[in-house]
């Protein structure tokens, strides 16, 4: 899919060079993935998409055609669907002119219904400080809309905890995305992407905290891309952990992942972003 994002690529030819019949492919790539064969093709054409139009000069129409799109209203249209903001309005944010993220859309105002998430955030070691993007999805793509999400900076040396508030209730997908500083010289010279999330679709209960660890890893390339427009996800130089946060246990129990309840601390201040 990332060598044939532009060609005119359905999931059966994408079986047939897999040597699998559909149905056996689709259920194995969607238990590897976790999302079906298409909807991963879409998300890699819109994330190539993402890079186009903030690496490049090339037109709206141009980026269309290069990643498989007819033309480019059907383009513009997958683009803001997933990513929450036009192609137009996402270069000017990739470019700082302005533009803002996109808010993230609980549906109808709190109340009965909604509930909160609540746990630690950890890195995987030989990083620096990082700042975490958190949110709550209907899918297992960070995709348009985030149902909740919040901006946690987090240390290199320890855990540290957060809190999504307002979740409406039902099972949905915890994923985080993160850039890391380094742990050399000069740390804040080197970024490295990180993605992650809890280990399994977290429950949400109205009127309850439902607790899940999230946890950062490098990307792989089993990995969805990440679609939604972020806010700059800028290392911190330091951070201060909140009282109740500084030595946040992961207590994880056993299970696929180390998933697991966790004993949820006070959570301070969430982060507002740079």
């Amino acid at each position: 899919m990332y060598e044939r994002f532009g060609d005119p690529l359905t999931v059966t030819d994408i079986a047939q060079n897999a040597a699998l019949g559909l149905f056996d492919f689709s259920r194995l790539f969607k238990e590897e993935t976790g999302v079906s064969p298409g909807k991963f093709l879409d998300a890699v054409r819109i994330g190539e998409a993402r890079k186009l139009l903030d690496a490049t000069s090339m037109s709206i129409t141009e980026i269309s055609r290069a990643v498989g799109y007819a033309g480019p209203d059907s383009f513009a249209d997958a683009f803001t669907a997933r990513v929450g903001l036009s192609p137009g309005r996402f270069r000017r944010l990739c470019r700082q002119e302005g533009q803002t993220p996109p808010l993230p859309d609980p549906g109808p105002e709190p109340g009965p219904g909604y509930g909160s998430v609540a746990g630690t955030v950890s890195l995987p070691g030989g990083h620096g400080n990082a700042r975490v993007f958190v949110g709550a999805f209907a899918t297992a793509v960070v995709a348009y809309p985030a149902l909740a999400s919040a901006l946690v900076d987090v240390p290199g040396d320890r855990p540290i905890c957060y809190v999504l508030s307002d979740v409406p209730e039902g099972c949905w997908h915890l994923l985080a995305v993160a850039v890391a500083a380094g742990t050399g010289h000069d740390p804040q010279t080197v970024r490295t992407a990180l993605v992650g999330g809890a280990a399994r679709a977290v429950t949400v209960s109205a009127g309850e905290v439902s607790s899940a660890a999230v946890r950062l890893r490098a990307a792989r390339p089993a990995d969805p891309p990440v679609l939604l427009a972020l806010p700059r996800l800028e290392p911190p130089a330091s951070v201060v952990p909140h009282p109740g946060c500084a030595a946040a246990a992961d207590t994880a129990g056993p299970g696929p992942g180390g998933a697991g309840r966790l004993r949820v601390v006070p959570a301070g201040p969430v982060g507002s972003g740079p």
